[in-house]
C-alpha cells in the first residue's frame, strides 16, 4: 500500500520557511511546446548590453557590479556580470576562469561589511539570456533566515536605512577597487547639523523608508515571467535599474594587480588594470577643497587603501576564508 503524500512539501516545515498556516500547492501546468524567448533572445532587446557605467557601482574591463535601486531587507543584495553578452555555458575558457575569481573577490568584500553572516550566490537567468549572478548577504545571528529561503526574506523585512545601504555599497566598490577597475559608488555625505535636528531629519528618512514597498530580489530584476495573455509574445520581467548603455563586444582582461590573485590564463596584458587610472566618481569634491557644509569623499586611483578620515572609504585588509563553514546546509532540513 502506497503512503498518501503530503499536501505540502516537508520544507514548509523548516525554520527557515517564511510562511505558516494553510498553505495549498497550486495546480501545475501544463508545458509549452516553445519556450518564449528572454530578454537578450531573439528580437529581445537586452537591458544588461544597455545600460551604461554610472548604473553600477563598480566596474572593469570584463565584469559590473550593480545593485538595487534602494535599500533591501538584507544588508546587501548586488548583481555580478559580465560586459559581454553571453550566458553561463557560452563562457570562454579566459572568462569562465575570472568568473571564479570574480565571484570569490565579491563575496569576501560583502563577507567584511559588519553585520553579515554569510552571502549567499545564485544563478537563475529565466528571464534574462545576460549573465547574472545573484550575491545575497544573510544577517549575522539571524538563524531563521540560513538556507534556501533567503531570497524570500529580503522582502519581508524591512530595508535598512538609505545611509548604512549606501556606505555599505561604497566600502563594497572600494574593496574591489583595491584590485582594479573603478569603483563608482560614494558613500552618504555628512550633514553638518545641530544634533535636534540631525536625529529628527535621520527618523524621517527612515520612516519613508519603512514605508516604502519592499522589492523582491526575485521581482526587482529578470527572473519572473511577465504575465501576459499571449505566453508566446511576453514573458520574464526584467527590471534591471537603470541599464541604458551598450557594452564593448571585446573581451581583454581585467588585471589582477596584488600578489595572490588568480590571474586569468592567456593574459596578453600582463598585469595592467584599470586601477592605475581610475577615476574619480561622479559628484566627489576634489581633494583640497573642501566644500562648506558638506564633507569631501575622492576613490583613489591607486590600489594603496587611504587612511580612514571622514567621508573616505577604504577596503578592508583581511577577509576571512571562503570556506569557513563546511556544513553548507544547516537549516534546509537537508545534509
Amino acid at each position: 500500500m502506497h503512503d498518501t503524500p503530503p499536501s505540502v512539501p516537508d520544507f514548509t516545515q523548516w525554520p527557515s520557511f517564511p510562511f505558516e498556516g494553510d498553505l495549498h500547492v497550486k495546480q501545475l501546468d501544463d508545458p509549452v511546446p516553445v519556450e518564449p524567448p528572454r530578454k537578450g533572445e531573439g528580437l529581445r532587446e537586452c537591458t544588461a548590453c544597455n545600460a551604461p557605467d554610472d548604473a553600477y557601482i563598480w566596474v572593469g574591463e570584463r565584469w559590473r557590479v550593480r545593485a538595487m535601486d534602494r535599500p533591501t531587507g538584507l544588508p546587501m543584495v548586488l548583481i555580478l556580470e559580465s560586459r559581454t553578452h553571453l550566458d553561463l555555458g557560452d563562457l570562454p575558457n579566459l572568462l569562465a576562469a575570472e568568473l571564479g575569481v570574480m565571484t570569490v573577490r565579491l563575496e569576501r568584500a560583502i563577507r567584511s561589511l559588519d553585520g553579515v553572516a554569510r552571502v549567499h550566490v545564485n544563478r537563475w537567468g529565466d528571464g534574462s539570456a545576460h549573465l547574472h549572478m545573484w550575491f545575497l548577504a544573510r544577517p549575522y545571528g539571524r538563524l531563521q533566515l540560513r538556507g534556501t529561503f533567503l531570497s524570500l526574506w529580503d522582502s519581508i523585512l524591512p530595508p535598512i536605512s538609505e545611509a548604512q545601504w549606501r556606505e555599505n555599497l561604497a566600502l563594497v566598490a572600494a574593496w574591489l577597487a583595491e584590485f582594479g577597475g573603478r569603483p563608482l559608488a560614494e558613500p552618504p555625505r555628512i550633514q553638518w547639523q545641530a544634533p535636534s535636528s540631525l536625529l529628527a531629519q535621520s527618523a524621517a528618512a527612515d520612516a519613508a523608508a519603512a514605508e516604502a514597498a519592499a522589492v523582491s530580489v526575485i521581482e526587482a530584476a529578470e527572473e519572473i515571467p511577465e504575465p501576459s495573455p499571449d505566453a508566446a509574445a511576453d514573458v520574464d520581467v526584467d527590471a534591471v535599474q537603470g541599464d541604458t548603455a551598450p557594452a564593448p563586444d571585446e573581451v581583454s582582461l581585467d588585471g589582477d594587480a596584488e600578489a595572490g590573485s588568480a590571474a586569468p590564463l592567456g593574459d596578453s596584458t600582463g598585469g595592467s588594470d584599470e586601477s592605475a587610472s581610475a577615476d574619480e566618481a561622479p559628484g566627489a569634491t576634489p581633494a583640497g577643497t573642501p566644500t562648506p557644509g558638506t564633507a569631501t569623499s575622492s576613490n583613489q586611483a591607486s590600489g594603496t587603501p587611504t587612511p580612514g578620515i571622514a567621508g573616505t572609504v577604504t577596503a578592508p585588509a583581511n577577509a576571512r576564508s571562503v570556506l569557513d563553514d563546511p556544513d553548507d546546509d544547516a537549516t534546509d532540513g537537508r545534509r
